[in-house]
Order: C-alpha cells, then sequence, then structure tokens
C-alpha cells in the first residue's frame, strides 16, 4: 500500500510539471528576474566605460548620452587619433561621418564629435588601453542586444501564458506581478485589494504598525494609467486597475482558448475610467462591455456559458424552445390563458 501511495504521488508530480507545456510561467519568472539584473550591470558597465573613456575623449559622453549609441560609438572609433587622422582628408572626413552618422542617427551630432575631436583635452593612450576598451565596449554592446533579444522572448511567452494581462498593462508589469505572486495561478486567486498593493509590503506592514495611511499601489505604479492620472485621482485609478487585472488574470489562467479580446475590453474601459475621472463623460458598465466580447467570442466560435463550457447543440435547441415558449406565452390572450392553465393543472394532477 506503502508502494503504491508512493508511486501515485510521483506520477501525480510529473503529470502535474508535463501538462500544459505551452502556457508555463516559469520562464517569465526566471526571464523578468534576469532582464533586471541585466538592466543593473548594463547600467554599471557603461558608467564604468564611460568614466575610463573620457579620461582620453571626454566630450563625447556629454555629445552622446544614450548607453547603447555611446558603446557603440567608442567600438567604432577605438581612439581619438583615427577622427583626427580621418580629418586630414576630404574623403576619408567624408567616410568617417558617414560612419558616425549611422550610429548616432543624427549628422549634427557626428558633426559635433568630429570637432570635438579635434579640439579634444583628453590625455594619450596606449595601443594596450585601446585593445581592452575595444573589447569591453564589445562586451557592453553584447549585453544591451541580449537583453533587447531576452525583451523579444518575454513579450512571446507572455502573449502564450497571460495575453489579456499582457494587453492590459503590458509585458514588464504582468510578469512582475506573476513573479511577486509565485505564478498565474496565484495571482488569479488573489482579491483586487491584494494585487493593489502588491510589491509593497514593506510600506504595508510599516503603515499598519504607526498607524500611519497604507500605501495605494504597489508594482502597477509601472503601469502608464496611473502615471497618467491626476495625484488627487491615483488612488481610484489604482484600485480600479487592480480589479481589471484580476478579472485579465483569472480569463488567462482558467480560459481554454487564449485570446487577447477581454485584455483589450478592459484596457478600453481604463480609458473611459480616465476621461471619467477628467471630464466627466460616463463610462460603459463591466456587464456591457463584458457581453460584446463575448458576442464577438461567440462569432468567432470560442463562446463559452456561465459554467465556462461551450454549450453543445441539445442546449441550445433546448434553450431556443424556452425562449419561444416564453415569447407565444407572453403574446397569448386572457381568455386563451385561464384554459391554458386548466390544462396544465389536469395534467399535473395526472
Amino acid at each position: 500500500m506503502k508502494r503504491a501511495q508512493l508511486g501515485l504521488g510521483h506520477s501525480f508530480s510529473r503529470t502535474k510539471c508535463a501538462t500544459d507545456v505551452n502556457r508555463q510561467d516559469k520562464p517569465i519568472m526566471q526571464t523578468i528576474a534576469l532582464i533586471e539584473q541585466l538592466d543593473k550591470n548594463i547600467n554599471t558597465f557603461c558608467m564604468r566605460l564611460k568614466e575610463w573613456f573620457s579620461w582620453h575623449f571626454p566630450e563625447l559622453a556629454r555629445i552622446v548620452n544614450d548607453n547603447f549609441i555611446f558603446t557603440k560609438v567608442v567600438n567604432r572609433i577605438g581612439r581619438r587619433e583615427r577622427i583626427t587622422e580621418a580629418l586630414e582628408n576630404e574623403e576619408t572626413a567624408d567616410a568617417m561621418k558617414e560612419k558616425l552618422t549611422d550610429i548616432v542617427l543624427d549628422e549634427d551630432k557626428a558633426q559635433q564629435i568630429m570637432d570635438a575631436a579635434r579640439i579634444s583635452m583628453g590625455q594619450e593612450i596606449s595601443e594596450s588601453d585601446t585593445v581592452q576598451l575595444n573589447r569591453f565596449s564589445e562586451r557592453c554592446f553584447e549585453l544591451i542586444e541580449f537583453r533587447d533579444s531576452l525583451t523579444e522572448y518575454l513579450k512571446q511567452r507572455m502573449n502564450a501564458v497571460a495575453p489579456n494581462l499582457a494587453a492590459l498593462v503590458g509585458e514588464n508589469v504582468g510578469s512582475k506581478l506573476i513573479t511577486h505572486a509565485g505564478g498565474l495561478t496565484n495571482l488569479s486567486k488573489y482579491p483586487a485589494s491584494t494585487i493593489q498593493i502588491l510589491g509593497a509590503e514593506k510600506a504595508l506592514f510599516r503603515a499598519l504598525k504607526t498607524k500611519g495611511k497604507t500605501p495605494k499601489y504597489g508594482l502597477i505604479f509601472n503601469s502608464t494609467f496611473i502615471g497618467r492620472a491626476a495625484q488627487k485621482n491615483k488612488g481610484k485609478i489604482s484600485r480600479y486597475l487592480a480589479n481589471k487585472c484580476a478579472i485579465a488574470s483569472r480569463v488567462d489562467c482558467f480560459g481554454d482558448h487564449t485570446t487577447t479580446k477581454f485584455g483589450e475590453s478592459l484596457r478600453e474601459q481604463m480609458e473611459e475610467r480616465l476621461k471619467f475621472l477628467a471630464s466627466g463623460d460616463k463610462p460603459r458598465k463591466n456587464k456591457v462591455v463584458m457581453d460584446e466580447v463575448m458576442k464577438e467570442l461567440k462569432a468567432d466560435g470560442l463562446y463559452f456559458d456561465a459554467s465556462g463550457k461551450k454549450p453543445s447543440g441539445d442546449e441550445e435547441t433546448k434553450k431556443d424552445k424556452s425562449e419561444a415558449k416564453k415569447s407565444a406565452d407572453a403574446e397569448m390572450s386572457d381568455e386563451e390563458r385561464p384554459k391554458k392553465q386548466k390544462k396544465n393543472k389536469k395534467s399535473n394532477k395526472d
């Protein structure tokens, strides 16, 4: 009996891990954690590269602010002398200007870099320093490209696992909510009040301890809706957004078909709520919006009734018959109605 129980437990665990392969949320949790770590590393490395290269060419950091473009420029020019040597000849100067324009995407900035290189007050660097700078800039460039590829991968996984949540708040905020909750299933079981302050636990417990004001938002503060709302309406919008996130996560977790129509409709409701708080335009009710989405899904062949199942043909015919019967009873005259009631009473007695 013990062996059978142990084997059943192992089989259940294996099946639970193996099923629903296309909609797993574990890769999302790992990817968003890796992206956050890469952001910190890229910022640190680019800062080091700027400080190191600024000893040789200090004017470049002032002209080029973007880290990605700065690393490409450093990797392309290597040393300041390459620009000054290219300026001696008109053809090489034009070629260097085209190369810099392709990187910075601005002809005026490329001209500023060339002018600054001519009168730069930076110190000279050796060939060994140039080699290390090139290798370091290549590594920073690779990390930035890898971060961009991870962002695309996260977008694909979110569209497969939680398309409605991604359509509502975006891939980054949605993946952070899933990670903080410990999975999409846990997030779908949370009430809206918990989703609203998810990520602000320290502030919540501190407020409860000191009897101060509790936080109005946590991770959902990064959503564009809260940023666009007025200061006095941020709490209302965060509460409303948490409600919509709860609906979207439950549809994604327990729905049988992947669709973004619910998320898009919830996003439209958020826009209407922002207009209502700003100008007073009355928004649509949630029931009306959801009914419209259900009609669209029914037209696409993905209709679900209240039980979550697609109604069969027999159920649809029964439903049609009951509706026809109700309409016939409503159209019945006052003289015919008592006769039918007597007939029903007699059939019930029999």
